[in-house]
């Protein structure tokens, strides 16, 4: 008996379809997703048990690492560049066009007022390099309490920090303040930036702490 010969099939699958699935998903979680704003220092934050999500609008959140160095960022742009200017006409500091756009684009920032304009002049990559150095004293934003008097009222000439929660909170009445810290830092260290906040010339009782959901127990 002859034998039947089975006529071969081709083995060419069509991906078309599924290369253009693939596309579509990775357009729709590039446009879904939040990406984490880069911060000058790495922290490693406590865990707790809260699960209270952070806002992430009219938020100023005040970065301080195990030494104490300051940072702060803020997620709406125009009210960053109105508080740096807020912040720097009692010392008599202006900005060019270049220099407000470069501190526009920063989502941290954390140095002494009189050296933000040679900061903002400098490329990125060294912006990152001056802040990443926490033995610079250039590096931190200053937060000393003298209490020394001035024209615009009891408030330290030197406590820049203060000076930028103040104005922060003159633009936009309705921001809140987190506070983000190394489980490391030291409890006066963090302690000191609440009191600041507490204090008669802030007067802000209500502030949010970032920390690490804690895992459940395994019992």
């Amino acid at each position: 008996m002859a034998k039947v010969k089975v006529k071969k099939q081709s083995t060419f699958i069509d991906m078309t379809a599924m290369s253009d699935v693939t596309v579509l998903l990775l357009t729709f979680f590039m446009t879904t997703s939040t990406f984490l704003a880069k911060e000058p220092i790495q922290v490693t934050t406590p865990a707790s048990v809260s699960e209270i999500k952070i806002p992430e609008t009219n938020l100023l959140t005040i970065l301080v690492d195990k030494e104490g160095k300051v940072f702060l960022s803020m997620d709406n742009a125009e009210q960053k560049v109105a508080t740096l200017k807020a912040v720097s006409e009692p010392y008599g500091i202006t900005y060019t066009t270049k220099q407000i756009e470069a501190f526009r684009k920063l989502q941290s920032f954390g140095v002494p007022i009189r050296y933000m304009q040679t900061f903002l002049d400098l490329p990125i990559e060294k912006q990152d390099e001056e802040l990443q150095n926490l033995k610079n004293k250039r590096v931190g934003v200053p937060a000393d309490d003298d209490k020394i008097e001035d024209g615009r009222g009891v408030i330290s000439s030197d406590n820049e920090f203060k000076r930028w929660v103040a104005a922060a909170l003159d633009i936009n009445e309705d921001l809140k303040i987190a506070i983000k810290s190394d489980q490391t830092t030291s409890y006066p260290v963090v302690k000191k930036i609440i009191d600041i906040l507490r204090g008669d010339d802030l007067r802000r009782n209500r502030y949010l702490l970032i920390t690490t959901l804690r895992e459940g127990s395994s019992n």
